[in-house]
C-alpha cells in the first residue's frame, strides 16, 4: 500500500508530538508496539521515523512481547549514567 508524501510527514509529525509527552519507558514501548504492527523490519523502520536507536526499538517490543513490563519504575536498577565525581577544588 502506497503512502502519500503528506500522509507520511502527517504521520510523522503525529509521532512526534506523542512522544514529546511521555516519559522514557512509555516511548520504548510505543515505538516497540508500532515496531511489532508492522512486523519484519519494524524496528529500523520505527527508529528511522521517531530518530531513535533500533536497539531501543527493540527491547521496548521484547519488553511488551515477554509481558515484563512494570508501573513502579522508569528504568531497571543499575541502569542509566553512572554518577558523576565531583572536584574538590
Amino acid at each position: 500500500m502506497a503512502v502519500s508524501v503528506e500522509a507520511w510527514e502527517n504521520l510523522c509529525v503525529a509521532m512526534q508530538t506523542l512522544m514529546s509527552v511521555l516519559n522514557e519507558k512509555q516511548r520504548r514501548l510505543y515505538l516497540g508496539l508500532e515496531s511489532i504492527r508492522l512486523g519484519s523490519g519494524g524496528d529500523n523502520r520505527i527508529a528511522a521515523i521517531a530518530g531513535a536507536d533500533p536497539k531501543t526499538v527493540a527491547k521496548g517490543r521484547r519488553e511488551l512481547l515477554s509481558r515484563g513490563v512494570s508501573v513502579e519504575q522508569i528504568r531497571d536498577p543499575g541502569a542509566g549514567r553512572p554518577p558523576l565525581k565531583k572536584r574538590l577544588f
